[in-house]
C-alpha cells in the first residue's frame, strides 16, 4: 500500500481503514480528508496533528476524554476498540496484579476527578510499571501543561496506528 491509494480513496473508505486513528474520533479523520492528495505519510500525520493543534482547549480535552481508563472498565468488560485492546494487552495492562489494578483504578480516579479526562500515555510505547510511574507523576501537574502532555501522547499513539495500517495490517487492499 502507498499514499497513491490513499489518496485515490473514497471519504466512506478513508474512514473505514483511518476512522480511529484519533480513538473514538472518525471526525478529525474526515476532516482531514479533504487535505488530499497527500504527498507522504508524514503529511498524513502532520495533517491529523495540524488540525489538533488548531482545536481549542475544549475540543482538546474532547479528544482526551475519548480515550478509556488504562487497564479500567472498559478492558475488564471487553469493549475496548481493537486497537486500544492491543496497546493495553502490548503494555501488559491485561496482567495486573490484584495490588496493581487497586493502584491503577485508584490512579485513574484521582487523575480523572483533576482533570476531567481520563490519563492517556502511549501505551505501545511504555510498560505497566513506566504507566503507573507517569500517573503518579503527571497527576500533580496544572491542568493546562496535563492537557497538552495527554495531546502529545495523542499523537504519538496517531503515529504509529498510522505506521500500522501501512505497515502491518491488510486492512488495505493493494487494489481499489
Amino acid at each position: 500500500m502507498d499514499i497513491a491509494a490513499v489518496n485515490l480513496m473514497s471519504y466512506e473508505h478513508f474512514l473505514d481503514i483511518f476512522g480511529n486513528i484519533i480513538e473514538k474520533c472518525p471526525l478529525i479523520t474526515g476532516a482531514v480528508w479533504s487535505k488530499r492528495p497527500y504527498s507522504s505519510i508524514a503529511e498524513l500525520e502532520s495533517c491529523v496533528c495540524e488540525f489538533i493543534d488548531f482545536l481549542p482547549s475544549s475540543g482538546k480535552e474532547g479528544i482526551l476524554r475519548c480515550h478509556p481508563d488504562l487497564a479500567g472498565r472498559e478492558l475488564a468488560s471487553g469493549t475496548l476498540t481493537e486497537e486500544s485492546q492491543q496497546e493495553q494487552s502490548h503494555a501488559g495492562l491485561i496482567s495486573l496484579t490484584s495490588t496493581e489494578q487497586d493502584r491503577m483504578t485508584l490512579l485513574n480516579s484521582q487523575y480523572k476527578n483533576k482533570f476531567g479526562f481520563p490519563f492517556v500515555i502511549c501505551a505501545k510505547m511504555a510498560y505497566k510499571t513506566k504507566i503507573m510511574s507517569e500517573l503518579s507523576s503527571r497527576i500533580l501537574n496544572d491542568p493546562s501543561q496535563e492537557l497538552q502532555n495527554g495531546i502529545e501522547e495523542v499523537k504519538k499513539i496517531c503515529h504509529l496506528r498510522v505506521q500500522d495500517i501501512f505497515f502491518k495490517n491488510s486492512k488495505l487492499p493493494t487494489k481499489l
